[in-house]
């Protein structure tokens, strides 16, 4: 349930940011100069804050139910895709990012790459259940 919570709280956050500012500093990659190298509108975000409901929906469905197989190949889909995450780009985001001296990947290296880790780790973790 924790997992799902997590993905609900992330959703949440992006419905946020469809109206408020705040946070939105740190979340986004910026270059040395402190320019956002990312400016997604408010339909990018309002569709992330949408697909985040889909996946804590999926891992509520892990929660409750006998696993379906197209519910285990999603939740490994959505596994690889949160671990993808944590490795990154090699640009902007991930462990093997080059901007490492902003904002953003200090908080991309203390918050979001552990976060997007133990997403993964949940997801698999439900699976193996």
């Amino acid at each position: 349930m924790m997992l799902t919570t997590v993905l609900l709280l992330l959703a949440l956050i992006h419905l946020y940011w469809l109206f408020g500012e705040f946070g939105i500093d740190h979340a986004l990659p910026t270059n040395e100069k402190g320019e956002r190298l990312l400016n997604p509108g408010k339909l990018m975000t309002a569709a992330v804050a949408f697909v985040l409901f889909g996946f804590a929906w999926v891992s509520y469905r892990l929660d409750i139910a006998s696993h379906a197989s197209w519910i285990d190949t999603i939740a490994w889909a959505l596994a690889l895709l949160f671990f993808l995450r944590v490795i990154g780009d090699f640009k902007m985001v991930g462990l093997f990012k080059k901007i490492r001296h902003t904002k953003f990947a200090k908080y991309d290296n203390l918050i979001y790459i552990p976060l997007c880790f133990l997403i993964s780790i949940g997801f698999v973790l439900k699976i193996v259940a």
